[in-house]
């Protein structure tokens, strides 16, 4: 497909440069959350750098984006996922992480979406899990919101701290940082979990 073969400087020119770059920035982030292979960050990251005054605002959009398709995803495996949905997983080759992350949304939840969506794993697969399985939308969505909030607005933060720098870090460090960040979020939300079966 074209529009996954360009490069991330491709995008961050023709978004930068058009009078449509909130629009175009939010149907990024949502082609991103659903397949694109593309890190959004290699293209946000500059684009909150080159402006900084709408910094916050691109935060903002990029996670509206996410959250849209957040909901599209939810939807196929609420409603379609016989045949959209597993079509997609097995396109995808996601079957096994798939199966794993039942097992773990079985067992966690609220967490365990919280925690796909700052670990470096496929967000479709928390998606669609939670639309099989009849989860709150309402939930799944707040769930969505707080990891790509701390994803976006935290990585705002830094843009606005150190500028373009940014990117060189996050180039070298997104892996690690993205595991220990999911891990302390997973272990937060996990101790407010037991903390309100206790209260009950």
């Amino acid at each position: 497909m074209a529009i996954i073969s360009k490069s991330p400087k491709v995008w961050f020119e023709r978004i930068n440069g058009s009078k449509n770059m909130l629009w175009l920035l939010g149907m990024f982030s949502f082609l991103e959350t659903i397949i694109l292979p593309v890190p959004i960050e290699l293209i946000l990251i500059p684009l909150m750098a080159a402006n900084k005054q709408r910094i916050w605002l691109l935060a903002t959009i990029t996670t509206l984006g996410c959250l849209i398709a957040s909901l599209v995803g939810y939807s196929v495996g609420l409603l379609l996922f016989t045949s959209v949905g597993t079509w997609f997983i097995n396109v995808t080759g996601m079957q096994e992480s798939f199966q794993a992350f039942q097992l773990f949304f079985d067992q966690y939840g609220f967490a365990a979406i919280i925690a796909m969506g700052i670990l470096p794993i496929p967000f479709p697969i928390a998606m669609i899990t939670a639309g099989i399985s009849g989860y709150p939308v309402l939930l799944f969505l707040l769930a969505a919101l707080i990891a790509r909030g701390l994803r976006y607005y935290g990585l705002a933060w830094l843009v606005y701290r150190f500028g373009n720098r940014v990117l060189l870090l996050w180039k070298r460090h997104a892996l690690f940082t993205s595991l220990i960040g999911g891990v302390i979020v997973l272990l937060i939300a996990l101790g407010l979990q037991a903390l309100t079966r206790l209260m009950m």
